[in-house]
C-alpha cells in the first residue's frame, strides 16, 4: 500500500470514526467502537472502498497510532467531536506536558487558556518534539509548556489515551508557560 493511499484511508477513518459516523450510516457505541465489517461495508456503500488488509496496514503503520482495534471492533483513540466515553481512567501526569500551536493563536490562549474547541478534551503531548510536530500542521510551531503537576494538585483530571496523548478538559492560562519572544 503506497503512502498516498495510506494517508487517504487514514483521513477517511478519522473523519468517520471521530466526527461524522452518521454520514455513512454508522452508529458508534458509547465507547466509540464500531464493528470493522460494518465500517468497511458502510464506506463501500458510500463510494469509498478499502479492504481489511488496507485497514490493518493503516492501523499498524499510523505514526500517531490514531486507531485502536479490539477483536472485531475499531475506534479512534481520541479527538472525537461526537459524544462518546473513551473509558480512560484518571492518570497522574508528568510535571510538564506540552501543546503545539501557532503564533496567531497565542493572544486568545493567553486570555482564555487552552480549550477543547470542537473536541471533548484538550490534547497535550508528553514531549516537546511531538508538540512541535502538532503545531507545525498549521504553520510555524510554537510550543507551550503546561504545568501539569500544579494542575493535578489543584484537582484537574488527566487521562492518557492508548496512543499516549494526554487529555484534560481545559488548561487555564495560569498553568501555561509561554516561550520568550526573541
Amino acid at each position: 500500500m503506497d503512502e498516498k493511499r495510506t494517508v487517504k484511508v487514514s483521513k477517511y477513518l478519522s473523519k468517520h470514526l471521530r466526527h461524522r459516523p452518521e454520514r455513512i450510516g454508522l452508529t458508534l457505541d458509547e465507547g466509540g467502537w464500531v464493528e470493522i465489517d460494518a465500517l468497511i461495508s458502510a464506506a463501500g456503500a458510500h463510494g469509498f472502498r478499502f479492504t481489511r488488509d488496507e485497514l490493518n496496514h493503516v492501523v499498524a503503520n499510523n505514526d500517531k497510532r490514531r486507531f485502536a482495534v479490539e477483536g472485531t471492533r475499531i475506534r479512534a483513540s481520541q479527538g472525537h467531536s461526537v459524544e462518546i466515553d473513551l473509558g480512560l481512567p484518571p492518570a497522574t501526569p508528568p510535571a510538564y506536558l506540552y501543546h503545539g500551536t501557532v503564533a496567531a493563536s497565542l493572544d486568545p490562549i493567553r486570555a482564555e487558556g487552552l480549550r477543547p474547541m470542537n473536541r471533548h478534551d484538550v490534547h497535550l503531548s508528553a514531549d516537546r518534539e511531538t508538540a512541535t510536530r502538532v503545531g507545525a500542521r498549521r504553520g510555524r510551531p510554537v510550543v507551550l509548556a503546561v504545568d501539569a503537576a500544579a494542575m493535578h494538585r489543584d484537582g484537574h483530571v488527566f487521562q492518557v489515551s492508548a496512543n499516549g496523548v494526554w487529555l484534560t478538559k481545559a488548561v487555564p492560562p495560569r498553568y501555561l508557560r509561554f516561550p520568550q519572544p526573541h
